[in-house]
C-alpha cells in the first residue's frame, strides 16, 4: 500500500475516533454558528461522498465529484457514517490508474485527465481540510476530543516538527 493510501486510512481512522467519542446525541447533528449552521454531520457526509465517488468511478475510469447522492443517513446518524467509512477504506487500496474527472453536469460539464492516486491525495486534502471544520465545532462545544493533529495537514505537522528542534 502506497504511502498516500496510508496517510488516507488513518484520516479516516481519525475521523472515525472522534464520531464515536463524541460526547452528546445531538453533538453530531447540532448546527454549529462558528460555520454558518452546518453541522459536524454535514462535513462528514461531505467526506464520505467525495471518497464513494472516487471508488465508484474507478471501474470505468470517469469520476464526477458533483455527481454526489447527498445521503442524509451519512449526516444524521454516527453508526451509519462510521460503517461506510469502514466500507471506503477496505476499498481504497486500488492499483493507480488513468481516471477521467468529469466537472459539473449535464451539458455544462467538462472533462480533466488524472489518476487514482492524484484523486486519493485530493481526498486526503479534502478530509483534512472537513476535520479542521469539525474541529472547529468541537472546540466550540467544548469537547476536548481531539489531538493536535487532527485536521492538519501532514506537511504542517513536519514543520512544526522542524521548527520545535
Amino acid at each position: 500500500m502506497t504511502s498516500i493510501l496510508k496517510k488516507s486510512n488513518k484520516a479516516l481512522s481519525d475521523l472515525e475516533n472522534i464520531l464515536v467519542q463524541l460526547p452528546l446525541p445531538g453533538s453530531y447533528t447540532e448546527p454549529c454558528r462558528e460555520l454558518s449552521n452546518a453541522t459536524i454531520g454535514e462535513h462528514t457526509r461531505h467526506i464520505i461522498e467525495l471518497f464513494q465517488c472516487l471508488l465508484s468511478g474507478y471501474a470505468s475510469g470517469s469520476v464526477n465529484y458533483d455527481d454526489r447522492k447527498r445521503n442524509k443517513l451519512y449526516e444524521n446518524s454516527i453508526d451509519e457514517a462510521v460503517a461506510v467509512i469502514k466500507e471506503i477504506q477496505n476499498k481504497l487500496d486500488q492499483p493507480d490508474k488513468q481516471l477521467n474527472i468529469v466537472c459539473g453536469t449535464g451539458e455544462q460539464s467538462i472533462s480533466i485527465g488524472s489518476n487514482y492516486y492524484r484523486e486519493v491525495l485530493y481526498n486526503l486534502e479534502h478530509c483534512i481540510h472537513h476535520q479542521a471544520l469539525i474541529k472547529v465545532a468541537l472546540i466550540s462545544m467544548n469537547v476536548n476530543l481531539i489531538s493536535e493533529e487532527f485536521g492538519v495537514a501532514p506537511s504542517t505537522l513536519q514543520y512544526r516538527r522542524q521548527c520545535a528542534q
